[in-house]
């Protein structure tokens, strides 16, 4: 996560520690160790007991410093939080007041999430609609605000297509036209490019790599 990410994360890594060595385990059980604020015993050679502990302020503690471990990782949906939480024995309780607390100091936020996704998918991907909607869906967050943060993308499937087709039709000018267009458009189709706009993005990229035409007012060209 950038520095700005551990900025805001700055008053919950405070109250579950932030001296992280890098050779510490990974796993959430074995990160847990003692903290002055919270007083977590290290339970690292104890295995998960401390997750099935009587005490549910320790359980709750437990799973919430796990999650801010992720956090400074990388972002995560609402859902993605919940799953975490889950998988250190918080009840339902537990896990809504952890997932409050979070959202109300903003370190969780799907709307935000959702247009970081989407100019991702875009600039570093070129990914068309369907798929920007595909990948978020897979990340948990709800199809209402997945709608927003589409809603205002332009509608420009067919030359964000277009640009994906050209950075591939070189390499595929050694093939006959059939099954180099037959690739392309199934390359088009795995970032959610589809029917008409990948057949004519693909045609036209091939037509212009084959012919050698600069890549504005070129002629279309069938390859029958």
């Amino acid at each position: 996560m950038s520095s700005g990410g551990e900025d805001r994360l700055a008053p919950i890594i405070a109250l579950f520690g932030s001296d992280q060595r890098s050779d510490e385990p990974t796993t959430a059980v074995n990160e847990s160790r003692r903290t002055p604020s919270t007083e977590l015993r290290d339970v690292s050679s104890a295995g998960a007991d401390a997750e099935h502990d009587s005490d549910p302020h320790r359980v709750r503690d437990v799973g919430a410093e796990s999650l801010v471990r992720k956090l400074r990782a990388r972002s995560l949906s609402i859902s993605e939080a919940r799953q975490i939480l889950r998988g250190h024995a918080l009840d339902a309780l537990q896990i809504d007041d952890v997932i409050d607390e979070f959202c109300d100091r903003g370190y969780l936020d799907d709307a935000v999430l959702a247009d970081q996704l989407v100019t991702s998918g875009i600039e570093r991907k070129g990914q068309g609609r369907v798929a920007l909607a595909r990948a978020l869906a897979q990340r948990g967050i709800p199809r209402d605000v997945i709608n927003v943060a589409m809603e205002d993308l332009p509608d420009d499937d067919a030359e964000r297509a277009l640009e994906f087709a050209r950075t591939k039709a070189r390499a595929l000018s050694r093939l006959d036209f059939d099954t180099a267009l037959r690739r392309l458009i199934g390359q088009l189709a795995r970032r959610g490019y589809g029917g008409s706009v990948a057949m004519s993005a693909a045609k036209t990229a091939l037509n212009e790599a084959a012919l050698g035409q600069p890549r504005t007012g070129v002629r279309f060209v069938d390859s029958d």
